[in-house]
């Protein structure tokens, strides 16, 4: 089955863009970005910003903003069964707009990837064909996807307190 990604969350204020991969069944169901119960990004991000992770979307999306950080996902369409990123089908894979999206908010200096599929995505399919800058950061983050549960939580929240680096 061909899944869509979501627009990103983004205003003028942004100068940190995190990038998962694709969402996740629930997510995609909902229409809301992270939406597994089991998934930490709303709770570190919440402990990182200020906001309670079980607040409405538009609260947490919000809070984001007034922060500086867009979030977006690496790719437009694929197909994929379920909800992990490995069943992504490699040839399946179309990339979001980046250069739209950077020309547009010039200020992002950083791109944080919410795990490994993410940055390798985005390597492969994005870099490649972005104009270069060499003013924006690139860094992966330890992934909140409840898959990623070999990693502890506190391990997670030190390593994404660099959403919040000036």
């Amino acid at each position: 089955m061909t899944l869509t990604s979501f627009p990103p969350i983004v205003d003028d204020r942004a100068r940190v863009l995190v990038l998962g991969s694709m969402p996740g069944a629930l997510s995609l169901q909902k229409g809301q970005y992270y939406a597994h119960p089991q998934n930490l990004f709303w709770r570190i991000t919440g402990e990182l910003v200020g906001f309670e992770a079980d607040a409405d979307y538009e609260v947490r999306t919000a809070a984001l903003r007034d922060s500086g950080i867009a979030l977006w996902d690496v790719l437009h369409t694929c197909e994929r069964n379920g909800s992990l990123d490995s069943s992504i089908v490699r040839d399946s894979m179309a990339a979001n707009d980046f250069h739209m999206l950077l020309n547009a908010h010039p200020d992002i200096r950083r791109v944080l990837f919410n795990g490994a599929k993410a940055e390798q995505t985005f390597h492969r399919l994005v870099q490649p064909v972005l104009a270069a800058r060499d003013d924006i950061v690139y860094r992966r983050l330890p992934s909140t996807s409840p898959a990623n549960a070999s990693i502890t939580y506190d391990v997670k929240l030190q390593a994404w307190r660099a959403i919040v680096e000036p």
